[in-house]
């Protein structure tokens, strides 16, 4: 059967049906979305309580308690993790890859709806849910400043009129405000005025609740009209507050003005947001209207409100932003000219540089790879017909692409450049194939449908064997499974576009265009063809040599096995590598009791000095509890978006030690922890470091002390750095011990003495403003003097059941006592996570090892586990599954070729040869430095359906000569590896010619590329120069051995048939 034939008699089908490859391909192309990354859907749901005021004790106890209860009944549920901070509470539910993100939505809601009777009657708001991807940074982040306006309004504005028009925008899933300038009215009350006229805090709450209402009042019909009863039964401003009467005391009214300070503030006065921008001349700036640098921020970070904003899952991100920044001009116009709208970060930039990138390596791969072409050919119409196979395949593989709901993407891309040197490889056998033809004195017409006749079987096999190496690829497990099965599934396509155009469009072309290569033109022709005939005349000379010494040949070949094992056993191993995207995000972690106005000014001195660093563009700082951000005080975050580097520019390491040592040198105290943003990451939660592990118990004291005590220990380990852990950390807490008995005398219960406590320190919301456009807060609390000491805790008045007041101090004593600033939970039980990095050059698989050994020795209880999380817990998994991954690859192939050749030995010959491109990938990554992460597992599939080729065009030639030509099976194997030599070194270097720019590629995601390079350029040279040599002996060995069973078969059915 020549599947050919058509194709050749039918030039015009032919060239329509490539036309129409072509076509929707590039339609495809059109439509296709551009992105980091394959979208990594994470079933990941994040409920965010707030209770202002509450401690992380109380929080834990009487918010995430309740929710877990009734969150860890739903099905499906993988893991669960809280964080109990003060006043706010975080529950973490992490389902099944398999679960449907909408069913796990609605178990969450009612979950919550079941939860919420359990919950505290004055939470100020109910619990709030987001799906969240942790893997997906903000594609945008601006800040929004101005020099007239207080934040308090800027907010507002940007709420109202900024935040609400960017997520009407396609493909915009998430917009959120960092820091916390939230409007409200403040009511500061003078607790030495109210206690003077016997009334407390409860009185003004008391008094405000009843003066501020927006409630229903019906309507009535007159005889003629219709009415609606309004009232102005609404405080709108902070100056209507002042006027309002909270009691008569000897006739005269008391006014809110007269016992508290009402002011217009924020809902929380403990948040804060700065920013800064360096213009290109590296001063500072923060004018996003017109560039003009003023002088109040030229020297110092910019107090802002932050807006981040992230896409919808699916959404092209480069559309996304476009959009946005193309509304930005018109949204701007809507501000006052004194607010100022300026862009902090632009993950598209990254990402287009990264794509830019990867492209501009495919196309230089497809340049090598066709000048690889025309060496071999020396001919210009060989190669253009030889080449023609590389746009159509990579095209019509776009085309595809689409239709799956794929997206550009590194890995993609990456997909496509490693397939330039693949699809060429059937479009040289077929023409080097019809050329011999032609050579023989053939006509252009019979050559190429002899040529393409014979060689199709081995086009097929080639194509079916090197598809079933990628089909392990797809049943990798959980995000890193999904992350590659796109890569998988666009370089299988690719290739199987190649073998349909080498089938097709390739013989027609060349039963027209090609001339025998033997008729070399022009002087340089002459002198590549005299080259290529001397280095097979020198391998003819070395083969005959080894076919002369077998047996050392065989040992050659056992010695590359067990020198695979032994490296693959040897070599450092790891997970994916760090990439240098551009962001860097910085941890600044102060003393834990520290107060908000001393961490604000620790945090400006380090961001200060992390501006000043010329590789650093724009700086965010955020401080404060705020949930989205932060669930301690102690803890800031930093985010630096780092300048465009050159070629030669600084690497990213680098920059993060000169940034670290410069932030800590500015704000004496801190420690600073740097961790680059990653595109590519299986973390369900953030961190100061880049890998965690957690320890998961029973008892919380235990399992905190083991914590720090692994922590302490870790850090003495020349293998890691920054070994740090939340874990133990307390903070100063005033402890009020009520005398019952005497409290019970006055009249006073716990009831009224927690809400005195309340209503003086918690920031109380007691009303709500309602407008057209929001809602605002009043916040009543002490005024700051009177709250800022134990003695004015020890005064604060409290109502008796006479009327009059008295002294805390009075029926209770105070005292200062250790209290932890955060609760942290998995599945329910104690839990504590201690977060690492890894030392210059080491794997994390050596660090994964040290942590254990370390555990260990120091005699981790039984009652206590340690589980690696994130990237680290991936890492431990996925080790168990990639030597499957290889094996399964392996069988794959041996099913496949024992299929189309009838035979359990001859799929054994071909596999002989994938040894010595594992020595060669394993040392080349060795060599490098680079340890053996999913990237280079995945170039050592890719090298089992690289190498393998060499012996299938081998073996094909060798048996048909033994078949057709009655050859003995030594002059079968020596005539087909001296007529397959040049197609075999043409693919071999064609597929160099592919892996060249991934190995050397550089700029914004280049460490993720560069591996996949390494392992293939290694595997091939090594194999390349092994296998030419070793395939012929095994295949004889092979063939001896077969004859022997053969012999012993017919013997015992002689005997059989004698008896």
């Amino acid at each position: 059967m020549n599947p050919s034939r058509l194709f050749i008699q039918r030039p015009v089908a032919t060239g329509l049906f490539m036309l129409a490859i072509v076509l929707s391909g590039l339609l495809g192309l059109r439509f296709l979305p551009l992105a980091a990354l394959p979208q990594v859907d994470y079933p990941t749901i994040q409920v965010q309580t707030l209770y202002p005021g509450a401690s992380p004790d109380v929080m834990s106890r009487t918010v995430t308690a309740p929710l877990e209860r009734q969150f860890g009944q739903m099905a499906g549920l993988a893991r669960m993790s809280s964080t109990s901070a003060a006043g706010v509470s975080i529950v973490t539910l992490q389902f099944g890859l398999k679960e449907s993100m909408a069913a796990a939505e609605q178990q969450v809601q009612a979950a919550i709806n079941a939860g919420g009777s359990l919950l505290p009657a004055d939470l100020p708001a109910p619990p709030v849910y987001a799906k969240v991807n942790p893997a997906d940074a903000p594609i945008l982040t601006l800040a929004i400043t101005s020099d007239s306006l207080p934040l308090t309004e800027v907010q507002n504005m940007v709420n109202t009129r900024l935040a609400q028009k960017i997520s009407q925008i396609s493909g915009v899933g998430l917009v959120t405000l960092a820091g916390g300038q939230r409007p409200a009215v403040r009511v500061q009350g003078n607790l030495e005025a109210l206690a003077s006229m016997g009334l407390g805090l409860d009185s003004l709450r008391t008094a405000i609740n009843g003066a501020n209402v927006s409630s229903a009042k019906g309507s009535f019909d007159g005889p003629r009209r219709a009415y609606t009863i309004n009232s102005n039964d609404q405080l709108l401003t902070a100056e209507q507050y002042r006027e309002l009467i909270v009691s008569y005391r000897g006739g005269a009214p008391v006014r809110l003005k007269d016992v508290a300070e009402v002011i217009p503030g924020s809902e929380n006065s403990r948040l804060g947001a700065w920013a800064g921008i360096k213009n290109d001349s590296g001063l500072r700036s923060i004018d996003g209207r017109s560039g003009q640098i003023s002088p109040e921020n030229g020297n110092a970070l910019t107090p802002a409100i932050i807006l981040n904003v992230q896409r919808q899952p699916g959404a092209n991100v480069i559309a996304t932003v476009d959009a946005i920044q193309r509304q930005l001009p018109e949204l701007k116009q809507g501000l006052p000219e004194s607010v100022r709208v300026a862009v902090l970060t632009d993950r598209t930039q990254g990402i287009r540089a990264s794509v830019q990138h990867v492209q501009t390596e495919l196309l230089l791969a497809v340049v090598m790879v066709v000048l690889v072409i025309f060496f071999f050919l020396h001919s210009l119409r060989a190669t253009l017909i030889a080449s023609i196979a590389v746009p159509i395949s990579l095209v019509g593989a776009a085309g595809a692409m689409y239709l799956l709901g794929y997206s550009l993407n590194n890995l993609s891309l990456m997909a496509l450049t490693i397939a330039t040197g693949f699809v060429v490889d059937d479009a040289i056998v077929v023409i080097e194939n019809i050329s011999r033809h032609r050579e023989m004195g053939k006509s252009p017409w019979q050559a190429a449908i002899d040529g393409a006749g014979e060689i199709g079987f081995t086009i097929i096999s080639l194509t079916v064997s090197l598809v079933a190496v990628l089909i392990p690829l797809l049943f990798m497990q959980e995000v890193i499974g999904r992350l590659f099965r796109e890569f998988a599934v666009t370089l299988a396509l690719t290739i199987l576009i190649s073998a349909v155009v080498s089938l097709t469009l390739v013989p027609m072309m060349s039963a027209r265009w090609l001339q025998p290569l033997d008729q070399a033109h022009g002087r340089l022709g002459r002198t590549i063809q005299r080259a290529i005939d001397g280095v097979i005349a020198r391998y003819d000379s070395a083969l005959r040599w080894v076919l002369a010494h077998q047996p050392l040949t065989l040992l050659v070949a056992v010695g590359t096995l067990l020198l695979t094992v032994l490296m693959y056993w040897a070599i450092p191993k790891g997970l994916f590598p760090t990439q240098s995207t551009g962001q860097l995000q910085l941890r600044v972690q102060a003393a834990p009791d520290v107060s908000f106005d001393r961490m604000a000014a620790l945090q400006a001195a380090a961001a200060e000095a992390v501006l000043a660093d010329p590789a650093v563009r724009t700086v965010s700082s955020v401080v404060g509890v705020d949930a989205a951000n932060n669930t301690m005080l102690g803890n800031g975050r930093l985010v630096a978006n780092l300048a465009p580097r050159g070629f030669l520019g600084e690497s990213q390491p680098v920059i993060m030690q000169r940034l670290q040592a410069a932030a800590q040198a500015a704000a004496p105290g801190v420690t600073v922890l740097v961790q680059p943003t990653q595109d590519l990451t299986v973390d369900s939660e953030g961190g100061p470091t880049e890998y965690r592990f957690a320890l998961e118990g029973v008892d919380t004291d235990q399992v905190n002390a083991w914590a720090v005590r692994l922590a302490e220990r870790l850090r003495t380990l020349p293998e890691l750095r920054g070994a740090s852990t939340d874990a133990g950390a307390e903070g100063r807490a005033a402890f009020v011990e009520v005398d019952r008995d005497s409290a019970a005398r006055l009249g006073i219960t716990a009831s009224s003495i927690d809400d005195a406590l309340y209503n003086a320190f918690g920031q109380r919301i007691v009303s709500t403003i309602f407008t057209e456009t929001n809602h605002y807060r009043v916040i009543l609390e002490a005024q700051r003097d009177d709250a800022a000491s134990l003695h004015a805790l020890m005064n604060l008045p409290l109502r008796t059941s006479s009327g009059g007041t008295t002294p805390l101090s009075s029926i209770a004593r105070i005292s200062e006592r250790p209290a932890p600033l955060q609760v942290t939970r998995v599945a329910q039980y104690p839990a504590a996570t201690v977060g690492f990095d890894l030392a210059p050059g080491v794997s994390l698989g050596a660090a994964v090892r040290v942590i254990r050994a370390a555990a260990r020795a120091d005699g981790l209880p039984q009652g206590i586990t340690l589980h690696m999380t994130g990237s680290a817990g991936a890492y431990e998994s996925s080790l168990s599954n990639q030597v499957w991954l290889i094996i399964a690859a392996l069988v794959c192939v041996y099913i496949v070729l024992g299929v189309l050749y009838e035979s359990y030995v001859h799929p054994l010959t071909i596999l002989s040869t994938l040894p010595s491109a594992g020595v060669g990938a394993l040392l080349a990554l060795w060599l490098t430095g680079h340890p053996l992460d999913v990237v280079g597992i995945i170039g050592l599939i890719l090298l089992i359906g690289i190498v393998k080729k060499n012996a299938i065009m081998m073996i094909d030639f060798a048996l048909d000569a033994e078949r057709q030509q009655g050859m003995s099976a030594r002059d079968a194997i020596h005539q087909a590896a001296l007529l397959r030599f040049r197609p075999i070194l043409m693919t071999t270097l064609a597929a160099l010619a592919a892996a060249v720019p991934l190995m050397l590629s550089w700029g914004d995601g280049a460490e993720l590329r560069r591996p996949l390079g390494m392992a293939i350029f290694g595997g091939l040279v090594l194999s390349q120069l092994l296998t030419l040599f070793t395939t012929p002996v095994v295949y004889l060995w092979f063939d001896r051995v077969g004859a022997k069973f053969r012999k012993l078969e017919i013997s015992s059915h002689e005997v059989g048939h004698v008896g």
